[in-house]
């Protein structure tokens, strides 16, 4: 039996999901034989993947996304770093209720990464996603050596909205240990980094972005591009068009610059936890997230999950709070059959309240429909 979930956002970690349905699964076969493996797409909890996998985790202080100092946490095992942008940038470094959609910054996660680097590491997994910001990299590319100036001269403002005023672009600073790591960027979105699908109008609003500010912040990272161009070439416009660009308010844009290799978050991440070895041990697969809909279609990890299983010829079942996909769906993913918590609780706030309980009860089920 093999337990590859994500968290239940607000609710449950991986970790937690997997300890949930363990118990409950043992409920009803005492002594099962179970192998938990935490899983995650590149987003938040994707640094708790890896320290739940074996992975070292190490913590430092960095700036937040709007310059205040927190603690962020990477992952090291050997010479490979699993680092996660959310950790030093993301929506949960903001004060309840506070959105900063033109002035947030990366400069945390560059400092991340730098940190990462300091540790020796060769490979680095740079996980984007659950961003608070939409600055195109620009943090993340300062932090790492890079310059980018007004007219007189002087560091534009932090944020998206500050690039408006780029009137110049020095790359030459960055700390030259980038040009011998092997960095992947994994993201389970494959947007540009402007446009109508791009950073700034499809997740801009996410982060508290208003209609003009979507428009100011498209029109900063466009202008950004093309001071990028003018200062190191072609290349630049190229890599803002390309898949991924446009993740976590684009900061696969900046990574792309620096070089990065853009794959699916859920299957670098599969990869890096060793689940291919697992997936051979198992005869069952559990996987699943908090809602279970199309996003999860679309590179989500339990449909990284269950393609890999399908490949293998191994049967999964899912587990989900909310469920708002067609059986057909389902089967097309290769997800047998999913049990969402609003089945056995019909109470959507006691679900979100009490979800390790429920999801407990819910894996009886899964025992008792798969292995009595």
């Amino acid at each position: 039996m093999l337990i590859a979930a994500d968290k239940f956002k607000g609710s449950l970690t991986a970790v937690q999901v997997a300890e949930r349905v363990t118990a409950g699964l043992r409920r009803v076969v005492p002594g099962l034989e179970v192998e938990a493996m935490p899983v995650a797409d590149g987003g938040d909890g994707t640094v708790d993947a890896a320290v739940a996998a074996g992975f070292e985790r190490r913590e430092i202080r960095v700036a937040g996304p709007l310059g205040h100092e927190v603690t962020a946490a990477f992952a090291l095992r050997g010479d490979t770093a699993v680092v996660e942008m959310a950790e030093a940038s993301g929506l949960q470094r903001l004060p309840a209720g506070v959105f900063a959609p033109l002035t947030a910054s990366t400069y945390g996660s560059g400092e991340l990464l730098r940190a990462a680097l300091d540790a020796g590491a060769r490979t680095i997994v740079f996980g984007v996603g659950g961003s608070a910001t939409t600055d195109g990299g620009a943090g993340m590319l300062t932090a790492l050596g890079a310059r980018f100036l007004d007219t007189d001269g002087e560091p534009v403002a932090p944020g998206g909205g500050g690039l408006g005023d780029l009137a110049t672009a020095d790359l030459s600073g960055l700390d030259p240990r980038l040009a011998s790591v092997d960095l992947v960027l994994a993201s389970d979105v494959d947007n540009p980094l402007t446009g109508p699908q791009g950073a700034p109008a499809v997740y801009g609003p996410q982060k508290g972005a208003s209609p003009d500010d979507v428009e100011t912040l498209d029109a900063a990272l466009g202008h950004f591009a093309k001071v990028l161009e003018e200062s190191v070439g072609a290349g630049a416009a190229e890599q803002a068009a390309a898949p991924g660009a446009g993740a976590a308010g684009g900061i696969g844009y900046g990574a792309l610059l620096l070089g990065a290799r853009f794959r699916p978050g859920i299957e670098v991440m599969l990869d890096v936890l060793g689940f291919a070895p697992a997936l051979e041990r198992a005869t069952l697969v559990i996987t699943g997230e908090g809602s279970l809909d199309e996003q999860t279609l679309h590179g989500k990890a339990p449909a990284g999950v269950a393609a890999a299983a399908r490949a293998a010829d191994k049967e999964v079942v899912a587990v989900c709070g909310r469920l708002a996909l067609a059986p057909e769906a389902l089967g097309r993913a290769g997800i047998r059959r999913a049990y969402p918590l609003t089945e056995a609780e019909p109470d959507v706030a006691k679900c979100i309240a009490e979800a390790g309980p429920i999801l407990e009860r819910v894996a009886e089920r899964i025992g008792r429909d798969f292995l009595t």
